[in-house]
């Protein structure tokens, strides 16, 4: 073979040769590209999980909170009307002291007794109408503080007769 020839096949070999290098570059920065493209993927991949997990949490919260808060509105409208029923029945007794100071005699020994019974339901009634349940527990309570004997003992007698009562 002559000098141009083998001139020419180790120029063709050159170019081959750098063709190859040129094509195993553009592969290591495909590969490169490719991988970059797999962790940006994860990567919003995992960001998406995080955010329907906060989502989730968020919502389940708000569940709670909304229950709670149903909750204790009615809580308070059932203090409310627990209270009400006091004043009512307050005002009741009231009335029935008004009947019976208008029916029953007022001279002797049964217009007294009919005095002292319809004096006590109106005192009860006013009780009732001023204080409610929530005044009347405090008043309960500060008794119980100052008399601590007698209420475990009205309490025991309470408790027999209730026992006893279910019991039959």
């Amino acid at each position: 073979m002559s000098n141009a020839t083998t001139r020419s096949v180790q120029t063709e070999a050159e170019k081959a040769k750098q063709s190859a290098g040129q094509a195993a570059s553009n592969v290591g920065q495909a590969a490169s590209h490719a991988g970059q493209a797999g962790q940006d993927l994860l990567h919003a991949a995992g960001q998406k999980v995080q955010e329907a997990a906060h989502t989730a949490g968020q919502k389940a919260q708000d569940i709670v909170q909304t229950a709670g808060q149903k909750a204790q509105d009615l809580a308070h409208t059932a203090g409310h009307k627990a209270e009400d029923a006091t004043a009512s029945f307050g005002k009741t007794l009231e009335t029935a002291a008004d009947k019976v100071r208008g029916n029953a005699p007022r001279e002797g020994m049964l217009g007294q007794a009919s005095e002292a019974v319809a004096s006590t339901l109106e005192k009860s009634g006013r009780y009732l109408e001023d204080k409610n349940l929530s005044g009347m527990a405090d008043d309960m309570t500060e008794m119980i503080r100052r008399n601590p004997i007698p209420a475990v003992l009205i309490g025991v007698g309470l408790g027999f007769l209730i026992g006893r009562t279910l019991r039959s």
